[in-house]
């Protein structure tokens, strides 16, 4: 979040009563997010690929591993020709999926009746992290309320940090737990704030040794002062209307709402890392051992530019945000990132806690030109969540007009 918009904001260079950051010793003491090369791979990586019909085994749909005999699952046979009839088909359905469907075939068959509540909705179940598979839950009506979903305070007092979609065990012990926390405005949440997680979780995956158990966003307070911003309960209920059924490992976070003054971005991470790690001890790996979980601010392009605005960000906040924790950066169109990167000496002192992650499919949605849609009547459908439309609308929310450069303004918010 942009310091400038707090309505008390002070230059650092002005300001000598910062509220401190937590010690060094309260955080966990995790690797780099530096992507893999080349000899982190091992033998594997130069042997030949095995063609698919001299084998008699396909690739098993839970593993994430390279192309190689061990990432097969030895019972099934692997079909190469293209299916002629409904026979020679290849079940897709995931185990979990399989599970539920029989069990609402036996109980039908037993008393007559099918389970209307999710076994992935029970507390006592073991949460895994996300993975790119789609789960039965998120295929019905994706934006209707589901069950076993606990409603953020709108009351500090009554405040409970949100943990039920963390990630309780690893699946990969080899690999580090990470959580990547969003800051902003979110007024309203857009689809690109979305997929900005799900790049994320694909660069993640993909290129570094982390695992991800959890995304959160995090909407500023009330107190943050910018043109078209709703107050700070319509902004949590609409991100956690964006997230219930849309994705199955996002949550909202509603202490930095909550909060009486703008909270520097510094000292939500702490919070983050409090509940996290210091509270809950992190999380279990397969072995039965805690570990100490990475947090990482997920950020835009031009909330990165805003850091080398003179003035803006205090010099030790970038450290502790940068050094302590780390950033995913996603770029926004036309924007050079790593170019940026390399002129800022705080950032590139940090560069190895920082991934850049490249737009494949351009997006360029905006809250700023959603309100404006808003104001003029015009769609803002597939824009952002049918349930998100709904509750603008149900609420009258973003009637007001905002200042003209605003309006024009790209940023992401």
């Amino acid at each position: 979040m942009d310091p400038t918009n707090d309505p008390n904001f002070t230059p650092p260079s002005l300001t000598k009563n910062f509220e401190p950051t937590a010690p060094l010793h309260k955080i966990p003491h995790n690797t780099p997010i530096q992507p893999f090369v080349m000899e982190d791979l091992g033998e594997a990586l130069d042997d030949p690929a095995p063609h698919p019909a001299a084998t008699h085994t396909r690739p098993s749909a839970a593993s994430h591993k390279s192309f190689d005999s061990a990432s097969y699952d030895a019972d099934s046979k692997y079909i190469s020709k293209i299916p002629r009839k409904h026979t020679e088909l290849i079940n897709s359905s995931s185990d979990e999926e399989e599970e539920e469907v029989k069990k609402k075939v036996d109980a039908k068959e037993n008393d007559g009746k099918i389970f209307t509540k999710y076994e992935a909705d029970r507390p006592d179940k073991e949460i895994l992290p996300p993975s790119i598979q789609v789960r039965s839950s998120q295929i019905a009506d994706l934006e209707e309320v589901p069950h076993g979903i606990t409603r953020q305070a709108t009351e500090l007092s009554n405040y409970h940090f949100p943990t039920h979609r963390l990630a309780t065990t690893l699946l990969d012990d080899s690999k580090s737990p990470l959580v990547i926390v969003a800051c902003g405005s979110f007024s309203p949440i857009t689809y690109l704030h979305l997929r900005m997680f799900e790049m994320a979780l694909d660069a993640v995956m993909e290129l570094t040794r982390f695992e991800v158990v959890g995304g959160y966003f995090s909407p500023v307070s009330s107190n943050y002062k910018k043109q078209g911003l709703a107050l700070a309960h319509h902004r949590v209920r609409m991100c956690e209307l964006a997230c219930e059924r849309t994705s199955s490992w996002l949550m909202v976070d509603a202490w930095e709402s909550l909060q009486p003054r703008y909270t520097r971005t510094a000292l939500v991470l702490d919070h983050f890392n409090e509940e996290i790690n210091i509270k809950r001890g992190g999380v279990m790996t397969k072995s039965g051992q805690k570990r100490g979980v990475k947090i990482m601010l997920l950020a835009g392009g031009d909330l990165i530019e805003s850091m080398g605005e003179p003035d803006v960000w205090a010099d030790f906040d970038l450290h502790h945000i940068l050094g302590r924790y780390g950033c995913l950066i996603v770029e926004r169109t036309g924007s050079d990132v790593r170019s940026f990167l390399l002129s800022h000496d705080i950032m590139y002192e940090h560069r190895k806690n920082i991934l850049v992650i490249k737009q494949l499919i351009y997006n360029d949605i905006s809250s700023t030109k959603i309100r404006l849609f808003i104001r003029r009547g015009m769609s803002v459908q597939y824009l952002l969540p049918n349930s998100v439309i709904r509750y603008i609308q149900q609420h009258n929310l973003y009637g007001d007009s905002e200042p003209v450069k605003q309006v024009m303004s790209d940023r992401v918010e």
